[in-house]
């Protein structure tokens, strides 16, 4: 990435998602300027030390997912936004799905598993964050069916539509509280 690369306005798209991996994404988020991201760049002491703090923040995520679901390639593009590295596996998501021991009644169109906890849909990266830095006693997180205008749920054809829903922490016993809800 060189100097260039880092002016302009608020990072989107490629340029977000290789700031992310640099870990600058992280510490400079909506106060975006070229200058902020120089400090930080300079406070990490290398960008070879910025992407080894970023990947100690975020952990690799594992993805089961259709190989033509639209929605899951969205999802796993915003997760790469917000810095996770992203591994998928177009086999589907249902084997993994009971494998891992999410309950189907939490189901959706994609199964992922992050640093031992599972995802179940469209959960929110600000979700799957704070899910990892609090550690709660769980099975993980799950957005039951695909709510619209939840990530990867949020696209245009969908006209700016946001539908309410939950994200749910869903215990090992089968149980679920709300983790969020999203109005």
């Amino acid at each position: 990435m060189t100097r260039h690369d880092l002016r302009g306005p608020a990072p989107h798209g490629a340029r977000r998602r290789a700031l992310a991996r640099l870990g600058v994404w992280a510490l400079v988020g909506a106060g975006w300027n070229g200058s902020a991201v120089a400090a930080a760049g300079v406070a990490a002491g290398s960008a070879a030390a910025a992407r080894t703090a970023g990947a100690a923040a975020a952990p690799t995520v594992d993805v089961w997912k259709s190989p033509t679901c639209g929605c899951c390639k969205d999802w796993i593009a915003h997760l790469r936004d917000a810095g996770f590295e992203v591994r998928a596996h177009d086999t589907g998501n249902t084997a993994a799905r009971v494998r891992l021991g999410m309950p189907e009644k939490y189901g959706s169109c994609h199964t992922a598993q992050v640093a031992g906890y599972v995802l179940e849909g469209h959960v929110p990266a600000q979700d799957v964050r704070r899910l990892l830095a609090t550690r709660p006693a769980a099975l993980g997180l799950a957005v039951p069916g695909m709510p619209v205008g939840s990530p990867g749920m949020d696209g245009p054809e969908y006209g700016g539509r946001r539908d309410p829903y939950d994200v749910l922490l869903v215990r090992r016993d089968g149980g679920a509280t709300v983790f969020r809800s999203v109005r």
